[in-house]
């Protein structure tokens, strides 16, 4: 019993808060539960550059399912802003990569089975420098794409 006395107690101890407005006990304990869920955190654990496993991408499929309205609010407000040059080197870098895949493959990556995908990857991989060059020589173009976009809505006004 003497142990509990020295427990410390965070504020949200205190806190009984019905987060559902019902009285449904399971309902707010279900609710209560999600509001505490960490969703800020990164979809996975596992780093971007590795292929998902099956069990993997059910659980990043749940986790962004809870954060879609977070992730929608992040683009409208990205949408209003100028990108950042390292943003724009990702995107210049995913083109380039688009692009040399195309090639490679002579079709689309959203026609192709996990698998082939992984595979498709391995190439990329060893491709490395040549999509690194594209990449930069594609920077300009996109940098140009992303201040067009301001350039429409000051004219239409």
């Amino acid at each position: 019993m003497g142990n509990n006395k020295n427990k410390m107690y965070s504020f949200k101890d205190f806190l009984t808060v019905d987060y559902t407005g019902t009285d449904d006990e399971l309902l707010a304990l279900a609710a209560k539960k999600r509001k505490k869920a960490d969703t800020t955190g990164p979809v996975s654990e596992i780093e971007v550059g590795e292929a998902f496993t099956m069990a993997q991408r059910m659980k990043a499929r749940q986790n962004f399912r809870k954060i879609k309205a977070k992730v929608a609010m992040g683009r409208k407000k990205a949408a209003r802003r100028f990108a950042t040059p390292e943003k724009l080197k990702d995107r210049a870098q995913k083109q380039a990569r688009a692009a040399v895949l195309k090639k490679i493959l002579k079709k689309d990556k959203s026609e192709l089975s996990y698998g082939e995908r992984q595979n498709a990857e391995k190439v990329l991989a060893r491709k490395k420098g040549a999509i690194d060059r594209l990449a930069k020589k594609m920077l300009r173009t996109v940098r140009q794409k992303d201040r067009d976009k301001f350039k429409k809505t000051s004219d239409s006004e």
